[in-house]
């Protein structure tokens, strides 16, 4: 493997450090963005199924369980928000809100089509989570401000701003079909 080229940068740029010009950092990228993708669709899957990681086959979706009750109800116990996460729980409409967004964000990061917006919603699910757990008052949190959902958010926000330079995907050929809406990328 041949070692990277290295150019100096633009005099008087902001940064004088010499820029890689073949960089393994967008191969990196994208496969933190496939597995953050693999992540959601694994919890999809999961709660439709009951395939007894988190969801036990008798609370599965599909046998009418609530993909939404167990997390709200027991996430929420020391947050400051817990009556309003509690009365989401089980709630139908939040329960298929909560799976297609699990579906929609898993299926745009792992194909690399319309990231922005499955990292947009992602992040959006992710704050929830954040909220409904609220480690400032979570007895046991191993940082009071920092947890995996807010590590997680700074992977959706990565994604988002990585999608001009997006590896290993369905990218090109969805480019050609929406063209210049990059909102849509």
């Amino acid at each position: 493997m041949a070692a990277p080229t290295v150019t100096p940068a633009p005099s008087g740029s902001a940064v004088d450090a010499p820029v890689a010009t073949h960089s393994a950092l967008p191969i990196a990228i994208a496969v933190t963005r496939i597995l953050m993708g693999f992540y959601f669709l694994w919890a999809f899957l999961d709660k439709v199924f009951g395939l007894g990681y988190v969801t036990p086959g008798e609370r599965a979706w599909i046998n009418g369980g609530s993909p939404t009750t167990g997390f709200l109800s027991n996430a929420t116990a020391e947050s400051p928000f817990a009556d309003v996460f509690a009365a989401l729980a089980g709630n139908a409409l939040v329960d298929w809100l909560f799976m297609l967004g699990l579906l929609a964000v898993g299926v745009t990061l792992m194909t690399g089509i319309g990231v922005r917006l499955g990292a947009i919603a992602g992040a959006a699910m992710l704050l929830l989570m954040y909220l409904a757990e609220f480690p400032l008052t979570l007895t046991g949190a191993t940082n009071p401000l920092v947890d995996s959902h807010i590590i997680d958010m700074g992977v959706m926000a990565i994604a988002f701003f990585a999608v001009p330079t997006q590896r290993l995907s369905l990218a090109k050929t969805w480019r050609a079909i929406v063209g210049d809406r990059t909102w849509l990328w």
